[in-house]
């Protein structure tokens, strides 16, 4: 019998800006410019139709704060470069449609970006939330990798 493989491969996440869980530099949280920090993705598979970015803090008091959605991101964009907007972007957990930077209440907060491969281009509206655009990717990603970095305000 024939069992389909449907492991995800895995996409190579880099900044120039910080290091895999290193500290996320002022200017790209809410007491600096914040701007997206620039993002580099490897190992891109063939067959990748769009890219999505899912940017999340799950260190938030009140659960996982949503920070930045961006799908249909063209595969041949594989670096992101600060302060854009590299796609269809969606609606982050204040109720807007941007970036929104690391800004934690107290203590030191993980911010996770996650980007998905995708072998669609997605049909979904500018401004749909984070569940929406999770059931929108569902059997559709085909590589996905992650880049964590950590963010404390100053004097808290």
């Amino acid at each position: 019998m024939c069992m389909e493989n449907n492991t995800a491969k895995t996409l190579k996440i880099t900044s120039s800006a910080f290091d895999h869980e290193g500290v996320i530099p002022l200017k790209y949280t809410c007491e600096g410019e914040e701007v997206n920090p620039p993002l580099q993705i490897e190992q891109i598979p063939e067959g990748t139709k769009t890219l999505a970015i899912i940017m999340e803090d799950p260190d938030a008091p009140n659960g996982t704060f949503d920070h930045w959605l961006v799908w249909n991101i063209p595969p041949a964009s594989s670096m992101i470069g600060g302060d854009s907007v590299p796609g269809i972007c969606g609606k982050n957990s204040g109720g807007n449609c941007n970036y929104y930077g690391p800004c934690p209440p107290s203590g030191t907060h993980r911010y996770y970006f996650h980007v998905y491969a995708l072998d669609v281009k997605l049909d979904l509206d500018g401004g749909a939330d984070k569940a929406a655009l999770k059931a929108a990717i569902e059997g559709h990603v085909i590589a996905e990798g992650v880049l964590m970095g950590t963010y404390g305000k100053k004097g808290l």
